[in-house]
């Protein structure tokens, strides 16, 4: 079994921002397939794993691009298993150009969750062994993200259920489109998010009812922070950073 899979996607016109570039949502999609495959090869798929009674959850992200694609562009995306150690495994990405630039790079970890419990297990305990390579594509601890204390701007809207995946729950590409979408206008016209942060901390299901909170990073006035929140208890169900710069 082979470490690294590599895989290339045509950008096509649907996928693509008012500015013609890919849209960072989009890209979040093509992230998971890629490593969806890639665990499918291994044995380690979500329906391989349901047999178990457990099921693969995204517990941090952190993408950052260099240059996002344009329509009819090719983008090749090469991903790979870094580690696992105690409740943790960590995949990385590098996102390769039709000339095969390095224009950008990811990093994950996911826990495993049993299905009964809803609670992480030991993946050393649980899953067979698979090739590892620990070579980081982007380097990344995973420290815990600054909470938003100030919010700016909101955005609030039901759990469709069109958002639901394989486990029931919201899909963790989701979350991206929440978070971005409370972002200023006035930024979002004139900037392109370069970095996105995300740290998943509880599952949210349909019938669900969320708010996207956003306000600037008052230690670094080119990142936002963002909080999306339970509507009603007000629990925190996931953070986010995010850091723009300007148009070219």
């Amino acid at each position: 079994m082979n470490a690294v899979l590599e895989r290339s996607f045509d950008i096509r016109h649907h996928e693509l921002t008012t500015r013609g570039l890919l849209r960072p949502v989009t890209l979040l999609s093509y992230l998971q397939v890629v490593a969806s495959e890639h665990a499918l090869i291994l044995g380690l798929s979500v329906r391989d794993l349901h047999k178990l009674g457990l099921t693969w959850v995204v517990s941090r992200l952190h993408l950052a691009v260099q240059s996002y694609p344009r329509g009819g562009e090719l983008l090749t995306i090469r991903t790979w298993p870094v580690s696992r150690a105690g409740l943790f495994a960590v995949r990385d990405f590098e996102l390769l150009d039709s000339a095969g630039v390095r224009i950008g790079a990811a990093s994950t970890s996911w826990a495993v969750l049993d299905l009964k419990s809803r609670r992480p297990v030991r993946i050393s305990d649980r899953l067979p062994d698979y090739p590892l390579c620990p070579a980081r594509a982007l380097d990344d601890p995973f420290a815990s993200l600054p909470s938003l204390e100030t919010p700016e701007t909101s955005f609030s809207m039901p759990v469709p259920r069109d958002d639901l995946d394989e486990n029931k729950h919201v899909n963790n590409t989701v979350y991206g489109t929440w978070g971005l979408e409370a972002a200023p206008g006035e930024l979002v016209e004139g900037c392109l998010p370069v970095e996105i942060e995300i740290g998943f901390r509880t599952e949210v299901f349909y019938g669900d009812s969320i708010v996207s909170l956003c306000g600037v990073d008052p230690n670094d006035p080119h990142c936002l922070l963002h909080r999306i929140e339970h509507a009603v208890s007000r629990r925190e169900l996931a953070r986010l950073r995010t850091r723009w710069q300007p148009l070219p």
